[in-house]
C-alpha cells in the first residue's frame, strides 16, 4: 500500500462555493476510502458540458459546496476493504456511471445500466455510509456523480473505475470516461451501421463528432452532420462528416430535406442535441424497411415524443442508449485499446489544455462554444 493509505490527505481541489461562480482552488481535506471505495491521484481531468450544467445549476436543486469533474485519468493511490481487482498503482478511469457486477442489469449481455451504481446528479455523498470523503476546516463539500474530479485526490467507488492499460496516455484518454464514449457507442454498439450505409448525426458538439467518429470507424460512405451552427462544419469533417445540413436553410422539415437528399432516408440516424424536434427529426429521416435511429441527448423533463404510429410499421426503429452502451469496468478498456490501436482518433477532440490554476478558463472556452474537449493538467 501507498505511504498515505489510511490517512486524511490534504491536496488543492476547485471547489464550486456557489452557482454559476468561478471555482476557488482551495486545500481540503480527502478523507480514506471506505468498503468498496478507492482514492485515486488524478492527473488530467477534462471539463465535459454536464459538469457546466450541473454548476449553473440550471432547473436543479443547488448542491453547493460541491467539487465537480467526471472525465479524468489518475493513478489508485489506496484503497479500502473488500477491493480485490484494483491496487495502488494502477492506472484507471472514474465513470460517472458504474457495474456493480452484481445486479440484474450488470450480468445481462443487453444493459449497462447499472441498479446500485447508476447514476445520481442528486447525491453528494457516497453509498456506504451516507457521508462525503471531502471536507475543508472541518465543513463538509459534496461530491459529484461519485467522481469529483477537479481534486487532487478523490475517493471513488470501485465500481465506477475502469481499470486501464498503463501505456495509454492519460491525458489523452480521460476523454472517454463520458461524451466521447457515449457518442461513439451510440453508433458502434447501438445504430451498428454496415459498412457502405448513410449515417445522419443531428448535433455536431463532442457527442455528435463522437458519434460520427464512430461511423468513420464502421466505414459509413455518407456521414451527414446537422447542425444550427453552421460555422461547426468546416471542423465536423476531421470526425469523417461528409454533407452538412443546417435546418435554418430549408422552408421544409430538416427530415424531409435528409430524404430526399438520400433516395428515400439515411441508413441510420443519432441524434446528440437533447431537442426534442432533433429527435423527431432524426426518427423520421431513417429509411422505411430498415432504418435504425438512436437518441442519445437528455430532453427537458416535460417533453413528449411524437410521431405518427405508421413510420414504426413501415419498420423503422428507434431506439435510445446510455453511456453507448458501455459497462465501464468491463468495456472502456477495450475503447481504450482502440485508441492505442490507432483505429480511435482522441487526438482532435482535445482542442485546448489549460493548468489546474487555470480551471476556470476552461468553464470559459466552454460557454463561449470555443473547445470541444479542454484538458486540465492537475500538478500544474
Amino acid at each position: 500500500m501507498s505511504s498515505t493509505a489510511g490517512q486524511v490527505i490534504k491536496c488543492r481541489a476547485a471547489v464550486a462555493w456557489e452557482a454559476g461562480k468561478p471555482l476557488v482552488i482551495e486545500e481540503v481535506e480527502v478523507a480514506p476510502p471506505q468498503a468498496n471505495e478507492v482514492r485515486v491521484k488524478i492527473l488530467f481531468t477534462s471539463l465535459c458540458h454536464t459538469d457546466v450544467y450541473f454548476w449553473e445549476a440550471k432547473g436543479q436543486t443547488p448542491l453547493f459546496p460541491r467539487i465537480f469533474g467526471h472525465e479524468a485519468g489518475g493513478i489508485v493511490e489506496s484503497v479500502g476493504e473488500g477491493v480485490t481487482d484494483l491496487k495502488p498503482g494502477d492506472h484507471v478511469l472514474p465513470v460517472f456511471t458504474g457495474e456493480c457486477k452484481e445486479c440484474r442489469h450488470c450480468k445481462s449481455k443487453e444493459s449497462n445500466m447499472c441498479d446500485l451504481l447508476r447514476i445520481n446528479t442528486d447525491r453528494g455523498v457516497m453509498l456506504s455510509d451516507g457521508k462525503t470523503r471531502f471536507s475543508k476546516n472541518g465543513q463538509p463539500i459534496y461530491h459529484f456523480v461519485g467522481t469529483s474530479t477537479f481534486s487532487e485526490y478523490t475517493v471513488v467507488h470501485v465500481g465506477c473505475l475502469a481499470k486501464i492499460n498503463p501505456a495509454a496516455p492519460l491525458d489523452k484518454v480521460c476523454v472517454l470516461s463520458c461524451g466521447i464514449s457515449t457518442g461513439l457507442g451510440a453508433t458502434l454498439n447501438v445504430a451498428k451501421p454496415k459498412k457502405g450505409q448513410s449515417v445522419a448525426v443531428f448535433g455536431m458538439g463532442a457527442v455528435g463528432l463522437a458519434a460520427a467518429e464512430g461511423a468513420r470507424i464502421a466505414g459509413a460512405s455518407r456521414i451527414i452532420g446537422i447542425d444550427l451552427n453552421s460555422s461547426r462544419f468546416e471542423e465536423a469533417k476531421k470526425f469523417g462528416v461528409t454533407e452538412f445540413v443546417n435546418p435554418k436553410d430549408h422552408d421544409k422539415p430538416v427530415q424531409q430535406v435528409i430524404a430526399q437528399m438520400t433516395d428515400g432516408g439515411v441508413d441510420r440516424a443519432v441524434e446528440c442535441t437533447g431537442s426534442i424536434q432533433a429527435m423527431i427529426s432524426a426518427f423520421e429521416c431513417v429509411h422505411d424497411g430498415w432504418g435504425v435511429a438512436v437518441l442519445v441527448g437528455v430532453p427537458n423533463k416535460d417533453d413528449s415524443f411524437k410521431t405518427h404510429p405508421m413510420n414504426l410499421l413501415n419498420e423503422r426503429t428507434l431506439k435510445g442508449t446510455f453511456f453507448g452502451n458501455y459497462k465501464p469496468r468491463t468495456d472502456i478498456p477495450d475503447v481504450v485499446e482502440k485508441y492505442m490501436n490507432k483505429e480511435l482518433e482522441l487526438d482532435k477532440f482535445i482542442t485546448h489544455a489549460v493548468t489546474f490554476s487555470e480551471i476556470n478558463k476552461a468553464f470559459e472556452y466552454m460557454l463561449h462554444g470555443k473547445s470541444i474537449r479542454c484538458i486540465i493538467r492537475m500538478d500544474a
